[in-house]
C-alpha cells in the first residue's frame, strides 16, 4: 500500500510557498435603488420584495462560489444611503443583546446566508418604517452618489484588510506566480437602479467614477426602469456592464447569467456591451442635460449659456466669450434704380425679359 499511497500529488512548495494558489476572493457591493416613487410604478410589475427575494438568491450564488467571496449591501433611498449589510456598528458602546437564533436556526437553510438574509431585511424594513411622508414629498430622486461613495470606501477598507492578512499570512514571494493571476482582493459594484435623470448629481457621480476607474472597480448597472445618462457613462469609463432590461420579472435570470462572473471570469466570455453610450454632460448652472455648452477652459465647468458677466461660477475666471451674443452690423443694401422700359418703370432694376430681346 506504501507504492500505492506514495504518490507526487502534493503541493509543490517555493520558499515556503505554495506555488497552487486558488482563485482570488471577490468583493461584490451592490447598491439597491429603494426609490419610493420609482418603486409605486413597479409595483404591478415587480414589486420590491420580490425584487429583494431574487438578490438573495444572487448573493448566495456569489458566496457559493467561493468560500472566501465577501458581499456588502447599501441602500440609495431618497434622502439618504445607508448600509443594509453589514449592519455597521451602534454609535453607543452599548453592545446589542438581542437574539436572532429563533429566526436563524433553520435546518434547511445555511446559516450563512439565513444571516445575510435576516440583517438585509431587517434594515430595509427599518429604512422604510424611518421614512416620513415628508421625505417622500420632498424629492422624487435617489441619493445614488452618496451611495456609490459609501460602496468604494468600503471596497477601501476591505482591499486594505485583505492585504495586511495576506501579507503577514504569506510573506514569501512566489517565482511561479504570473502577473496574469491577480492577487488581491477582485472587488465590484452591481447597482440595482429604478430612478430616472440625475443630473443634479453630476458632479459627484462622476467623481465616483473617475475614483473607480483609477482603481480598477467595475460598476456594473442593472436598469430595471427609467434611464439614466451617467450611469452609461460610468458603466463605460469602468468596463463595467449595463443592461436595461425590457422584461423585469426575469430579474434573476439576468442577474445570474450575465453579472455572476467576476473579473477574471469575464475574460473568458463574451459580456453583454452597449451599443451606444450616451456621452452628453450636465450643466454646471441649471443642473440640465445639454448637447452643447461653454465649458471653462481653467475649471472645465460646463453651462448651458453664458453666465451673467461672462464670469464662470465655479472658479471665477473671465470667459473669453469673443462676439458671441452680440448683434451683427446690418449694412443697408443699396438699391437698384429700377429701368425704364417705353417710359414705364419695370418691377425690379433689371427689367422684365421681353421675347426677342
Amino acid at each position: 500500500m506504501n507504492a500505492v499511497d506514495g504518490s507526487d500529488h502534493y503541493e509543490k512548495e517555493v520558499e515556503g510557498k505554495s506555488s497552487i494558489t486558488g482563485p482570488s476572493p471577490s468583493l461584490l457591493v451592490i447598491v439597491i435603488d429603494t426609490n419610493p416613487h420609482a418603486w409605486a410604478l413597479l409595483s404591478r410589475t415587480l414589486p420590491l420584495s420580490k425584487a429583494i427575494a431574487n438578490i438573495l438568491v444572487f448573493i448566495n450564488a456569489h458566496l457559493a462560489i467561493n468560500s472566501a467571496n465577501q458581499v456588502a449591501v447599501v441602500a440609495s433611498h431618497s434622502h439618504r444611503a445607508v448600509w443594509l449589510y453589514p449592519r455597521p456598528p451602534p454609535s453607543s458602546e452599548d453592545v446589542d443583546m438581542e437574539d436572532h437564533a429563533s429566526n436563524l436556526d433553520n435546518a434547511n437553510k445555511y446559516r450563512p446566508f439565513a444571516l445575510i438574509e435576516d440583517f438585509l431585511i431587517t434594515s430595509l424594513r427599518n429604512l422604510i418604517s424611518t421614512t416620513t411622508e415628508l421625505d417622500i414629498s420632498s424629492t422624487t430622486t435617489t441619493q445614488m452618489a452618496g451611495a456609490l461613495t459609501l460602496a468604494l470606501s468600503y471596497i477601501n477598507k476591505a482591499s486594505l484588510s485583505f492585504s495586511d492578512t495576506s501579507s503577514s499570512s504569506k510573506p514569501a514571494t512566489n517565482s511561479l506566480e504570473t502577473s496574469d493571476i491577480p492577487t488581491g482582493l477582485q472587488s465590484r459594484i452591481l447597482v440595482v437602479s429604478v430612478s430616472g435623470d440625475l443630473a443634479h448629481q453630476y458632479i459627484p457621480i462622476m467623481n465616483t467614477t473617475f475614483a473607480a476607474q483609477r482603481l480598477r472597480i467595475p460598476i456594473d448597472i442593472l436598469k430595471l426602469a427609467g434611464d439614466t445618462v451617467f450611469l452609461q457613462q460610468a458603466s463605460d469609463a469602468t468596463k463595467g456592464i449595463y443592461m436595461q432590461l425590457r422584461n423585469p420579472q426575469g430579474l434573476l435570470q439576468y442577474l445570474m447569467m450575465a453579472f455572476l462572473p467576476d473579473q477574471m471570469s469575464r475574460k473568458h466570455l463574451v459580456a453583454p456591451t452597449q451599443e451606444v453610450v450616451d456621452f452628453r454632460a450636465a450643466c454646471f448652472c441649471h443642473r440640465r442635460v445639454v448637447d452643447v455648452g461653454f465649458v471653462c477652459s481653467i475649471c472645465l465647468s460646463i453651462f448651458c449659456s453664458p453666465p451673467e458677466g461672462a464670469i464662470c461660477l465655479t472658479c471665477s475666471t473671465h470667459l473669453a466669450l469673443g462676439d458671441y451674443g452680440a448683434k451683427p452690423a446690418v449694412i443697408p443694401r443699396k438699391k437698384k434704380k429700377k429701368r425704364k422700359l417705353n417710359g414705364t418703370d419695370t418691377g425690379s432694376g433689371r427689367g422684365t425679359p421681353v421675347p426677342g430681346e
